[in-house]
């Protein structure tokens, strides 16, 4: 499964936020990457890159490749609403995102490698697919092999943040995909009006 695997902390220093949670070598070098990072002085960017780079952060953000991400705004502008506030709800309705939105693991990858290694079901059923759409009322569970992993209890006592979209019961670990959130709902930075006007041009 292709995937980005190369430093996290030089992508978060790239758009100057920690867009895969807490880094404490962000934090210690918050500012961009390369030899110049904090010297560097560099002119007013053109519109066409910050539209790109607010794509960009959306799909590292999520851990979505180009082909696949393209796909989803199609999906977004034949949809009903607004094509950017679609966008991000199709994002969010991703099983690793919503794995990862109920504290099962600590980020999105390693939600996507839960996934994928049938850790967790929907309806009762194994799904391996992280980029499993869910709808609203769908329950996503720890396998029941799979509650007892060290991986899993840690992120679960770790979990802080509570969702209005989602519920979750600790003691049969696991929750439901109530609706899709409403963009005021989804805490991400992403200004996705520009994602749709790069797409448009």
């Amino acid at each position: 499964m292709a995937r980005y695997t190369g430093p996290k902390t030089k992508i978060a220093r790239k758009f100057g936020e920690a867009i895969y949670g807490e880094d404490k070598s962000f934090e210690k070098r918050n500012y961009p990457p390369g030899m110049h990072g904090q010297n560097r002085r560099r002119g007013k960017k053109s519109e066409y890159a910050v539209q790109l780079a607010e794509k960009q952060k959306a799909k590292y953000t999520y851990g979505i490749l180009e082909r696949q991400f393209r796909n989803m705004f199609k999906k977004a502008t034949a949809a009903q609403g607004i094509t950017g506030e679609v966008l991000l709800q199709l994002c969010e309705s991703r099983l690793d995102n919503v794995v990862y939105r109920m504290g099962i693991a600590p980020s999105r990858s390693a939600a996507r490698q839960l996934v994928s290694h049938r850790h967790i079901t929907v309806n009762g059923e194994k799904v391996n697919i992280p980029s499993y759409q869910l709808k609203a009322g769908d329950v996503v569970a720890v396998r029941e092999k799979s509650k007892s992993l060290e991986a899993i209890q840690h992120s679960l006592a770790n979990a802080g943040q509570v969702y209005e979209w989602i519920t979750w019961n600790a003691d049969k670990k696991e929750g439901t995909y109530v609706s899709v959130p409403q963009r005021i709902q989804i805490p991400e930075n992403i200004n996705e009006q520009f994602i749709v006007e790069l797409y448009s041009k």
